[in-house]
């Protein structure tokens, strides 16, 4: 299930500090300026929700015993590979922005590839995509990947199961991603583009400092976000050891806001689809980051994704986790959330 995560090196869990609960509070961010909307809906109807800039600490470095105790079903050796996750340091966001409240959709990227023209690259290098196909046996294959692909019969418009259009778009690259926030950007004159690491685990945390936004616990994600449950095992017989005791309602992806928002108005922040976001993956970055505004290192192979997805085990859907992928892979579980920048109001307030 895990196999999109690269092979890295597997390191010691760096326990410089003892533990996030160990650390001060952040400084509280200020209220978002009176002059701005709280929610702006842009042309291709995406609702933004206001970020006030701040302070907060990022990373984890929860002990490996800690992280045993609370998914004790995992190899040690997942624990052992999470050193890029330390250590925690607190970041100053000092601009407020708008981020997508909810992931990007079938029905939105459906309408920017009609009114621009583009061509996502699953159809552009005519490779394809990844899917879901109940006939697949993973262990028939070099990868043992959870899903059969690449292939000419998958793409953003069919991932294998049923989508409509108010749930979040897969099969998109990060330079699809980028795409999409350029030709907004140029049609409605104010900057859109994926969010940094650093903006996104602040939005995600939104003044917290546990696991998840909602607290430590991981059998709670079924209630907040769409994540492997007893509704997705079944078709995992391999995994569905690691599958939550709840059920969330959805086999696949949900439709997007289908589940509470955190306590600034995101919605699947965890889990539905994983997220590109704009840095390079750097396993060392957090020792050598900048304190205010971090933009991830200069150069890379891998660009990293965040959240979590609909096939995702709670472990690896925590505030914290990283992942990544070159910038023209195209998965199932792989999707997007754009950031505004603050500025005039060029889109419909609400």
């Amino acid at each position: 299930m895990q196999a999109l995560r690269s092979a890295a090196v597997l390191l010691a869990v760096t326990t410089l500090l003892a533990g996030c609960s160990t650390l001060p509070s952040p400084t509280s961010p200020p209220a978002t300026p009176n002059d701005h909307p709280q929610v702006v809906v842009n042309s291709l109807g995406m609702r933004f929700v206001a970020i006030p800039a701040g302070r907060f600490w990022m990373g984890s470095a929860e002990p490996a015993r800690e992280l045993a105790k609370a998914y004790p079903l995992l190899e040690a050796e997942r624990f052992a590979a999470l050193s890029d996750e330390a250590p925690v340091h607190e970041v100053h966001i000092s601009r407020p922005f708008y981020l997508g409240q909810h992931e990007v959709t079938v029905g939105q990227f459906r309408r920017f590839l009609a009114q621009s023209g583009y061509q996502p690259e699953s159809v552009s290098d005519g490779t394809g995509g990844y899917g879901y196909n109940p006939q697949y046996d993973p262990a028939t294959t070099q990868r043992g990947d959870a899903f059969e692909g690449r292939d000419t019969r998958y793409s953003w418009r069919n991932p294998g199961f049923k989508q409509a259009d108010d749930h979040p778009v897969v099969n998109v690259t990060w330079n699809d991603a980028q795409a999409l926030a350029q030709w907004l950007s140029q049609r409605e004159g104010v900057r859109y583009r994926l969010p940094t690491e650093a903006e996104w685990e602040y939005a995600c945390r939104a003044q917290t400092r546990t696991r998840y936004p909602h607290g430590d616990a991981p059998a709670a994600l079924t209630q907040y976000a769409n994540v492997f449950d007893q509704s997705t095992a079944p078709l995992w017989p391999k995994w569905k050891q690691h599958a939550l005791p709840g059920n969330d309602g959805y086999v696949f992806t949900a439709p997007v806001g289908s589940y509470p928002p955190n306590a600034w108005g995101l919605h699947d922040m965890q889990g539905n689809v994983w997220e590109w976001v704009s840095d390079w993956h750097d396993e060392g970055y957090y020792a050598q980051s900048p304190t205010t505004d971090p933009q991830g290192p200069e150069k890379g192979s891998v660009r990293v994704r965040r959240g979590g997805s609909w096939h995702t085990w709670a472990f690896y859907a925590r505030c914290s986790y990283r992942n990544w992928n070159s910038p023209q892979t195209r998965y199932t579980l792989v999707g997007m959330r754009l950031l505004r920048e603050w500025g005039p109001a060029a889109a419909k307030p609400e």
